[in-house]
């Protein structure tokens, strides 16, 4: 047998470059979905508790919605009204949305059951009441859609100087708590991503207590975005808004004030090694998506005032993620708690956020 040594040599180089070609195709295959993650939509939503108790079941509100197809009064109903005839709106505002991740404030039990129940078997839920770890007081509870999530561990700390076991801190008008979870994110095709959410409520009288609530928050947040090399996302009706007399829960969490000391048994539990994420803060959502992509209200709390009457609204409820990055904030939105049936879901607006964790 005779080999032409060009054609031998012409053959290889091709094979080569055939190769290395398939190796770069297939570095930009990778690198396209490693960017691309896993999309998801949260919300934030402040429910207000359950302050006109009823015994009426979801069945029997269920059974009881008006047909569609005939008007009703516009505007019959005005002020506050039971839970029994809100939880249906907050329900729909979760399905209709498309939400998979949701963190609310101030449901006591039978609003978390009455929203289980609602979403059904499809969704999850975690959380403790604050007043005694189990049932008693308001949750900050997290529900989350199973097929698209994951529950791996949750945890719950009370934003005081006694972390671990239900407690208030001195000052406060009520009693404080934070649900932590690690979650996966599978919407999408791409490989699952590993996340910390975390959902809480600060109070509405104490300053001081949102500052060490922001706090005590920044160290969790810096502490799993350096042990799970994760996205960390932190939901949560701040009482704090973003300027003013009342900031400085905001201004701490995201940078702008240094936080205040600490439980130090808290602090040395989430403690980072030295230079570690020196300067890791959480950052606001709603400024980092496309100024097109963020729609809806600027306020997030209304009160139960009559429409028009914007005496006291305010922008206290955020969706923040950690200055680590591994997000993107595709949009955010504002939604409305008011029907034209003049009903109110809450006196706070629920929040959307779209986000891609990578």
């Amino acid at each position: 047998m005779v080999f032409n040594l060009g054609t031998v040599l012409l053959n290889l180089f091709s094979t080569l470059s055939s190769f290395a070609l398939t190796r770069t195709h297939l570095g930009q295959y990778w690198l396209q979905h490693e960017v691309q993650g896993q999309k998801m939509r949260v919300a934030t939503y402040n429910l207000r508790f359950d302050s006109m108790p009823d015994n009426i079941t979801v069945q029997q509100s269920l059974a009881t919605l008006p047909d569609p197809l005939q008007q009703y009064t516009f505007f019959g109903k005005t002020g506050e009204q039971p839970w029994s005839t809100r939880r249906i709106k907050v329900f729909e505002h979760l399905e209709i949305e498309g939400t998979v991740l949701a963190g609310f404030q101030e449901g006591l039990v039978r609003q978390v059951t009455d929203l289980a129940e609602l979403l059904g078997d499809g969704w999850g839920w975690v959380g403790v009441g604050r007043d005694d770890g189990v049932a008693a007081g308001e949750f900050s509870p997290i529900f989350y859609k199973k097929s698209d999530i994951t529950l791996v561990s949750n945890d719950s700390f009370w934003l005081s100087n006694t972390p671990d076991i239900p407690s208030k801190f001195p000052g406060a008008g009520s009693v404080r708590i934070c649900t932590a979870t690690h979650l996966i994110l599978k919407t999408g095709v791409e490989r699952p991503i590993h996340f910390t959410y975390l959902n809480t409520h600060l109070d509405d009288q104490s300053d001081a207590q949102r500052r060490l609530a922001a706090s005590m928050l920044l160290t969790r947040a810096r502490f799993e975005a350096f042990k799970t090399k994760g996205p960390v996302v932190i939901t949560g009706d701040f009482n704090s808004p973003a300027t003013g007399t009342d900031s400085g829960a905001y201004q701490i969490i995201t940078g702008a004030l240094p936080p205040v000391a600490i439980n130090q048994t808290f602090a040395e539990k989430y403690a980072v090694p030295k230079g570690v994420l020196p300067n890791f803060t959480m950052v606001d959502l709603k400024g980092q998506a496309p100024r097109s992509a963020v729609s809806g209200n600027f306020a997030t709390y209304t009160g139960f005032n009559a429409p028009g009457d914007a005496s006291v609204y305010t922008r206290i409820d955020f969706v923040f993620g950690g200055s680590n990055g591994l997000w993107t904030s595709d949009a955010y939105r504002v939604g409305s708690s008011l029907t034209d049936d003049g009903v109110l879901a809450s006196d706070h607006r629920p929040v959307f956020q779209d986000i891609t964790l990578h």
